[in-house]
């Protein structure tokens, strides 16, 4: 059963890695999938941070104190216990044939932590922001495809990475809602 399924997604693999193969995305997707490291999207970011802190409001303020303590969580969990504790291999390292639009690199596959992080960052930006919700989880769903099209994952690793990500945002979202509501009021009698 196991062998089927990685012939299943060593197929999706490759249809996405070579099929799909064109100028347009051969040109946009390897920038896409590491924008996080070009300093006008740092920059942008760190824009953001203060415009919400400042002008957000307590949404805003909230939002960003989750979204920044969900990221550290969903990639230390991802970085540091899920992949070491399935292994996975990377395509470019393990396949023969693989079209590499960016460095292989050094990490395990399962899951994807573009896709862990992209879809927890869109689960609890999409429910501060609910109007913005399915541009987040477009743009996430576009970075994590950029993953098998560049060659270092397979389709499962982003698919679980996104499952996963998206959990835990939402979980996220809820403890905090239990700990420190948004509405809430303290009244102090006297």
């Amino acid at each position: 059963m196991l062998d089927m399924l990685y012939s299943i997604d060593v197929a999706l693999f490759f249809f996405i890695n070579h099929s799909m193969a064109n100028p347009l995305f051969d040109a946009v997707l390897p920038v896409l999938t590491d924008f996080n490291k070009l300093l006008a999207v740092r920059v942008a970011v760190v824009l953001f941070v203060l415009f919400m802190a400042v002008r957000g409001g307590r949404t805003g303020r909230t939002m960003i104190g989750v979204l920044v303590l969900t990221l550290i969580i969903s990639d230390q969990l991802n970085s540091s216990f899920l992949k070491e504790l399935f292994g996975r291999i990377r395509p470019c390292r393990a396949l023969e044939g693989v079209r590499m639009l960016v460095g292989c690199g050094g990490g395990l596959s399962f899951p994807s932590s573009h896709a862990v992080n992209n879809f927890a960052a869109a689960a609890v930006i999409g429910h501060y922001y609910p109007r913005q919700r399915y541009y987040w989880l477009i743009f996430a769903s576009i970075v994590a495809l950029s993953r098998p099209y560049v060659g270092v994952h397979y389709p499962s690793d982003i698919v679980a990475g996104g499952l996963i990500g998206f959990g835990i945002g939402w979980l996220m979202v809820y403890l905090t809602e239990r700990v420190l509501p948004v509405n809430r009021t303290v009244t102090i009698s006297t």
